[in-house]
């Protein structure tokens, strides 16, 4: 996800309301450092991880009205929110990030675990069940993404739509990328920062406009963002996220898999969502007609409906 206009997001509600309150947390030691939890609701745990990459848990409470249906695990993974972050920048992996879900479902003491993984956290989940299938009855992959090709696809898309809509804009991001400037640089996220959000994300804007806990620590963590998409990855994906490509796995997990796409995602867009059916024919697919990114937000009460049904299977 573009980082400018996540932190965008970060600021904006995934809830209805200004007012929220954590469910009760806990930390745990895995692989060395302090992973910070939140646990709410009854029943089979749903490990829900987060996107960004950088991005804490806190916009995952968008799937809260889901504790009816299994006991959510939300999750700071390593170098976010509170959890610990890493002395040097190298520490943080993709690879790190899969291995923390897998010491925090020996370190919760769970056998069989469910995982959501939303955006970048869907890399995670989908390699989480390819290398502990074992341990995973469904996965739930919410508007993500197969490969690093499809990731640069996409930038690519999202740069081509802000080019056309947003000219104004991206004549000064020439100005500086021809001066230089790369996706990392502070006046470069300046300026790819005037695009709103809800133009490449949402299909009605008017859901995400109130905050959200504003005030929790380290929302985003922006070096852990560039170490693995590239420090020019809002326009040449590179590191862990160019490397990244799970579509020859994909057909044969074994546990039922659920794929959730939004019509107006203009970041996970439907000609490229679609070919997860290619992908993993063995998947229920969904397509969300009036959602952009967040279909948890925009339609929540269909998606938590195909979700609790889902996970009855």
């Amino acid at each position: 996800m573009k980082l400018k206009i996540f932190i965008a997001l970060l600021f904006s509600s995934y809830l209805s309301t200004a007012q929220f309150v954590h469910p009760e947390g806990k930390f745990y030691k895995v692989n060395g450092a302090n992973l910070w939890t939140e646990k709410e609701g009854t029943g089979d745990p749903l490990f829900l991880v987060s996107g960004g990459p950088g991005g804490s848990h806190v916009g995952m409470h968008s799937f809260s009205p889901l504790k009816d249906a299994c006991t959510l695990i939300y999750i700071d993974n390593f170098g976010r929110g509170k959890s610990d972050t890493a002395k040097v920048v190298t520490e943080y992996s993709i690879e790190r990030d899969v291995d923390d879900i897998e010491g925090l479902r020996k370190a919760m003491g769970y056998d069989k675990i469910n995982i959501l993984g939303h955006s970048y956290g869907s890399v995670v989940a989908q390699l989480y069940a390819i290398k502990y299938g074992n341990h995973v009855k469904h996965l739930i992959i919410a508007n993500g993404f197969y490969s690093g090709g499809m990731w640069q696809e996409n930038d690519d898309n999202s740069n081509r739509e802000i080019k056309e809509n947003y000219p104004e804009v991206w004549e000064r991001l020439m100005a500086v990328r021809d001066a230089g400037a790369i996706s990392s640089d502070p006046e470069h996220i300046k300026i790819y920062g005037e695009v709103p959000y809800g133009f490449l994300y949402a299909y009605n804007p008017e859901k995400f406009t109130k905050s959200l806990d504003s005030h929790y620590p380290n929302r985003f963590n922006t070096k852990l963002y560039y170490q693995l998409v590239g420090a020019d990855g809002d326009f040449i994906v590179g590191n862990d996220i160019y490397r990244f490509d799970v579509r020859k796995q994909l057909k044969d997990l074994k546990m039922p898999v659920l794929v959730v796409a939004g019509r107006f995602d203009r970041v996970s867009v439907p000609t490229m969502a679609v070919k997860y059916k290619q992908y993993c024919p063995q998947a229920q697919f969904v397509m969300f007609e009036k959602s952009g990114h967040n279909p948890q937000v925009e339609e929540p009460e269909l998606e938590f409906k195909i979700i609790r049904e889902f996970l009855a299977k």
